[in-house]
């Protein structure tokens, strides 16, 4: 009994890292993805915020959610389509980008306290905060790779006689941000490195 507990434990142990490599590789794949296909996945976020602001006009009509929970998933739909506008650049001091991050912690603080005090199935919570809360955000995170690869086309900070033009600028430039980055220097850093053999 005792020696099927602690392996029980184990289990569980191994059961976690798997899951979490088997997350990090999808969200490796998908950065790759929104990197390589940048048009489409724009269409693809742009869904994802229309179908998620008719969930909340769905649940205004058939729920009893609170009218300010509502009203600030609406909002913060408008604000992820004004991130789209620019697409795939993303300006971290942007009104745009700074209201959509302070309107998802707005709105998880307004879902976790109605539904503290208010009773629902699990499976009605974890489906709102995840069509309604999370998957935008998570959308637009993956692809905040995808501003890696994209070659500027006008520098605003500098003349145009200066020595450094844009091209050059961008690529001597080693301050690269994003979820692709971050893996591939998990990558390069952490996982161990073959060799190739040759015969």
């Amino acid at each position: 009994m005792g020696f099927l507990y602690v392996l029980s434990y184990i289990s569980l142990l191994l059961q976690i890292t798997f899951a979490t490599i088997s997350i990090a590789a999808g969200l490796y794949y998908l950065a790759e993805l929104v990197e390589e296909y940048t048009v489409v996945a724009k269409k693809v976020i742009l869904g994802m915020i229309l179908s998620t602001a008719a969930v909340y006009f769905l649940l205004a009509l058939f729920d009893s959610l609170p009218w300010l929970m509502i009203l600030c998933g609406l909002l913060a739909q408008g604000i992820h389509a004004l991130i789209m506008k620019n697409f795939p650049y993303v300006q971290f001091l942007s009104f745009s980008f700074l209201g959509s991050v302070i309107l998802l912690l707005i709105n998880n603080y307004l879902a976790f306290t109605f539904f503290a005090n208010h009773y629902y199935m699990l499976s009605e919570v974890i489906a709102y905060f995840t069509i309604c809360l999370w998957l935008v955000p998570f959308a637009l995170f993956v692809s905040l790779s995808a501003n890696d690869n994209v070659l500027p086309t006008v520098n605003e900070r500098s003349h145009l006689l200066s020595e450094n033009d844009v091209v050059t600028n961008y690529f001597s430039s080693k301050k690269k941000t994003g979820l692709l980055t971050f893996f591939n220097y998990a990558k390069e850093s952490i996982l161990p490195q073959r060799n190739k053999k040759t015969f």
